[in-house]
């Protein structure tokens, strides 16, 4: 559906548990399915604009931006966390209301939505490849399969995809082995290191008197008196005194002589 169509006139929203806005009714059940169908709030909305001020040195357009959303404002809080929206025609980056904005999703492949998608992929990995020194330029398939492959496993694992946080994947979006992760990484390192505390020197004093931490002089004195087998070192004299025992038994033998041979 057009977005200048005038069947959407209005819009119930409830607040979910992972503080998200999603729709639970509209005025035109015929085009729209509410089922899982979210909606960008006032906060949200404000942070999307923040995150794409930078993309305008490369190209942003506004216009495509002002098509994708439909805005809309606070009519009614209908309490338990609910609240009733109207369409209005303000601009969503020139109000100074603060409105809902829901993403034109009627036609998710071709429709003004997809389009701002595509639009800001194109823009991000042009940033990407002008601040970062890569060794081959980052591409917009490499971009988007990533992307994708990071919806699936949401998918899988049975989480619903809110549709801001599909916007600000593709404006945060950072290749691996760069960005905060890595730097939060490192100063995680850093962190460790200097939580590693220091033996005071009053302490260390401590560890060295105490004579629990030494051994006794007595056993270095042993321990001096042995070799390197274990066994007790024989004394000089003992070994000379065996040696004049040795020369004295040799003297007293008959010394052997080779017999001639006639």
């Amino acid at each position: 559906m057009a977005k200048g169509s005038p069947q959407l006139e209005w819009c119930i929203v409830r607040l979910g548990e992972d503080h998200n806005w999603w729709v639970g009714e509209v005025s035109d059940p015929v085009h729209w399915d509410v089922d899982g169908l979210s909606i960008i709030d006032p906060r949200q909305v404000d942070h999307i604009i923040e995150l794409i001020d930078p993309l305008r040195e490369y190209g942003f357009d506004s216009d495509l931006f002002e098509r994708a959303f439909i805005p809309f404002r606070i009519t009614k809080d209908l309490g338990k966390g609910k609240v009733r929206l109207a369409r209005t025609k303000q601009p969503l980056l020139e109000s100074e209301e603060k409105l809902f904005a829901l993403p034109d999703v009627i036609d998710e492949e071709n429709g003004p939505y997809a389009d701002f998608l595509d639009h800001i992929t194109r823009l991000r990995v042009k940033q990407l490849n002008d601040l970062l020194d890569f060794e081959e330029k980052l591409t917009v398939d490499e971009v988007e399969d990533q992307l994708r492959e990071a919806q699936n496993n949401d998918y899988i694992e049975g989480k619903a995809v809110h549709l801001f946080t599909e916007v600000t994947a593709i404006l945060d979006f950072m290749p691996a082995g760069h960005g905060d992760d890595d730097e939060e990484t490192e100063k995680g390192a850093a962190d460790a290191e200097d939580d590693i505390p220091d033996v005071e020197e009053e302490e260390d004093e401590k560890m060295k008197n105490d004579a629990s931490l030494k051994w006794d002089e007595d056993d270095e004195e042993k321990d001096d008196d042995k070799d390197e087998d274990g066994k007790a070192k024989k004394a000089d004299g003992d070994d000379e005194e065996k040696d004049d025992d040795k020369d004295e038994e040799a003297d007293d033998k008959p010394s052997r002589s080779k017999r001639s041979r006639s």
